[in-house]
């Protein structure tokens, strides 16, 4: 463990799916005396482990990992909710001289715990009338409807993704304004170091094909027909999961299991490319090449820049 150089007080690993940030979050916690707090919003789920990639307890490296394994996933994901149980986490462990690092790619929730985001209330008739129509009129319409009154909401959530559709569509009528217009300016509540971890294209393509393939390979079928009888199809967050959505179709009869890992894969690389462009837009991350032919290099090279940002 270094410990000549003081630690930042935050690190943050972000980067698209299959770009190397769990490994790299868990090298950084055993050199800066640190513990992990996930950033995934799919690995809150209890049982959703293949299917999201969780470190199992062996590849954590002795590190410990925090807010994994929190909800049932018949529990609708709320980013208010993760935003209280993230930063007290992070305050508990800076109180005891713990270096937290922050490891995922969901965007919302990264900036929902480091930045100083406050998140509108909710109107419970306009969501019950959205969430009506959602499920009378299917993701498609409504997602048309958030492309026309605020195209970047659009572009930043899937067309699938039907809760955060319904939620962008109701902030957007209860405040008046585009949903990404209550998003402030780029101000953290921590000192906080971002490293992103940088794949090209081709090469991260075919690292989700394999991780998709292993998925199949370590049981995802049987991972998502043990959640089923838990109530997983009626989760409108969990069910919504890459993996988990294409297996319920393919159990459900609407589309053939090797159809359901194909669409899999087109769809994890469609979100790739989504993740990738919400931290590109914000200046404060420091992109590392996670690529194969460095791989080697880059945890020094972490652990160099967060030195360098905390002495500068």
């Amino acid at each position: 463990m270094r410990s000549a150089t003081p630690a930042p007080r935050v690190i943050a690993v972000v980067g698209p799916t299959a770009a190397g940030k769990s490994d790299l979050g868990v090298h950084l916690a055993q050199q800066l005396g640190g513990e992990v707090v996930n950033a995934d919003s799919m690995q809150l789920y209890r049982g959703m482990d293949i299917g999201t990639a969780k470190l199992t307890p062996g590849e954590r490296g002795g590190v410990p990992h925090h807010l994994l394994d929190i909800w049932d996933v018949t529990e609708a994901a709320s980013v208010a909710e993760y935003q209280r149980l993230a930063r007290a986490e992070i305050d508990r462990l800076l109180a005891a001289g713990r270096t937290p690092v922050l490891v995922g790619g969901s965007g919302l929730y990264v900036r929902g715990a480091i930045d100083a985001l406050e998140f509108p209330g909710t109107d419970p008739a306009v969501r019950a009338r959205l969430e009506a129509e959602l499920d009378e009129r299917g993701s498609g319409v409504l997602h048309a409807r958030l492309a026309a009154a605020d195209p970047e909401a659009a572009r930043a959530i899937l067309p699938s993704n039907g809760r955060r559709i319904v939620r962008a569509l109701e902030v957007i009528e209860i405040t008046g304004r585009p949903f990404t217009a209550n998003l402030p300016g780029h101000d953290s509540v921590y000192d906080t170091v971002q490293i992103g971890v940088d794949v090209e294209r081709p090469e991260l393509d075919e690292r989700i094909t394999t991780r998709v393939d292993r998925m199949w390979e370590a049981g995802l079928v049987d991972e998502v027909r043990s959640l089923e009888s838990r109530g997983l199809r009626e989760g409108r967050t969990a069910a919504r999961a890459l993996g988990y959505q294409q297996v319920l179709a393919a159990l459900a009869g609407e589309c053939t299991e090797e159809e359901a890992r194909a669409e899999t894969v087109r769809a994890t690389k469609r979100f790739a490319r989504r993740q990738d462009s919400w931290f590109r837009r914000d200046p404060r991350v420091h992109w590392l090449s996670g690529a194969a032919a460095h791989r080697a290099e880059l945890p020094d090279l972490a652990l160099t820049l967060v030195e360098r940002a905390v002495t500068a």
